[in-house]
């Protein structure tokens, strides 16, 4: 594999492309939507229209035909300014789209896929339970089969993109059985948004990432078709590990771009503010500050990147991906911490984007794996625990 993690010309076109977006479209209005704990349907859809949703999936689908890289790449900018509209691409690709490319039927992608990957419809994946968050298989949710239907009963929380006015899926995980030993079968199943029995709750009051969609979920004798099982039955938990080990790239190069984002904002300042007569950047104690924030945001890229590309290439990157996604989420509360302290009271103002970037660090360290999961996973690859 080629260590050269140089960005093709397709690749840095793209880039410059989505930083432009973010720069001139986002930037100056998600902000007030941001305060206002408003989700940005207008950004969204011009995101749509760009083929942000569609990136990693094939044309035939009606995505782009690129690869996972070019997905992180593109997170990486959006999150360089805002986070909430950046964890609104992520988990409505990664969650939202890849379980139904992953596992769908030909029936299932074709009816799913176009409008997703289109950013017509928004797609979530209700995996965290109340009572089973790290512990995915203490999902309490149930499906049983009754005739040509899945009667679904249970809870779901923290689910990301499950309540907006475009969503059309929630992948649901639900037990379907019992193993010899007692332990669960775990299946996915897809339930269209509006289905009877299907109860979205008012969004949570966050601490961060306020301009992006979070509820709970409900089943009460929820009934899909037998057909909207995703995959095969009682593989629902080996799919959504999958699902899992990509997004924590998708995660990493989010966080990335939050620490990256926190040097920009802390450079400008830096030359900008002055104090005893002269900028604060003159003083070496900034400039070791945004030096090692620098350095910080860099070496994540490098991990993330690294295991896009064993994805990519078909590799092993089971462990890379824990690896970045450990890394750069500390990068990003590390480097918002530094960002803050550097800004000084201003940093402590919502109208600077760097205390929106303090308030939107600290869930990476939880999401979609906490670091304590990471360090599990990194051990059990390393053959220091039993899988």
């Amino acid at each position: 594999m080629s260590l050269d993690h140089r960005l093709s010309e397709e690749h840095e076109e793209l880039r410059r492309t989505v930083e432009e977006f973010a720069h001139d479209v986002i930037a100056p209005k998600i902000g007030d939507f941001y305060e206002r704990h408003e989700f940005p349907y207008e950004i969204i859809r011009e995101m749509g229209r760009m083929g942000l949703f569609g990136l990693p999936f094939p044309e035939e689908y009606g995505g782009m035909g690129g690869d996972y890289l070019a997905l992180g790449i593109v997170l990486e900018e959006l999150a360089r300014v805002d986070s909430s509209v950046a964890i609104t691409l992520e988990a409505g690709v990664s969650l939202g789209a890849m379980p139904v490319y992953r596992f769908g039927t030909e029936e299932q992608k074709r009816e799913w896929l176009p409008k997703l990957c289109s950013g017509e419809m928004l797609g979530a994946f209700g995996l965290t339970e109340p009572g089973a968050g790290s512990d995915a298989g203490g999902t309490r949710t149930t499906a049983v089969r009754d005739g040509d239907e899945w009667v679904i009963n249970g809870s779901k929380c923290f689910i990301t993109n499950s309540g907006t006015d475009i969503t059309g899926l929630v992948t649901v995980t639900a037990v379907t059985g019992r193993k010899a030993d007692g332990r669960p079968e775990i299946s996915s199943i897809i339930v269209p948004s509006g289905t009877p029995g299907f109860t979205v709750a008012a969004p949570y009051s966050k601490v961060g990432w306020n301009a992006s969609d979070t509820r709970e979920l409900s089943f009460s004798d929820v009934r899909v078709p037998a057909a909207n099982l995703l995959g095969e039955e009682g593989r629902g938990y080996a799919q959504f590990l999958r699902i899992l080990d990509e997004g924590r790239i998708a995660i990493s190069a989010l966080a990335t771009g939050l620490a990256q984002g926190c040097v920009d904002e802390s450079v400008k300042y830096a030359r900008e503010r002055e104090a005893f007569g002269r900028p604060i950047g003159d003083n070496q104690a900034v400039q070791f500050k945004i030096a090692d924030m620098e350095m910080r945001a860099h070496m994540a890229r490098v991990g993330w990147r690294d295991a896009a590309s064993r994805l990519v290439l078909g590799e092993p990157f089971k462990k890379e991906a824990a690896l970045a996604k450990l890394y750069s989420s500390t990068v990003a509360v590390d480097n918002a911490r530094e960002a803050t302290q550097i800004h000084g009271g201003y940093g402590f103002m919502n109208e600077y984007p760097v205390a929106r970037m303090w308030r939107d660090s600290k869930i990476l360290e939880i999401g979609e794996g906490t670091s304590e999961v990471q360090r599990m996973l990194i051990a059990r690859e390393l053959g220091l625990m039993a899988s």
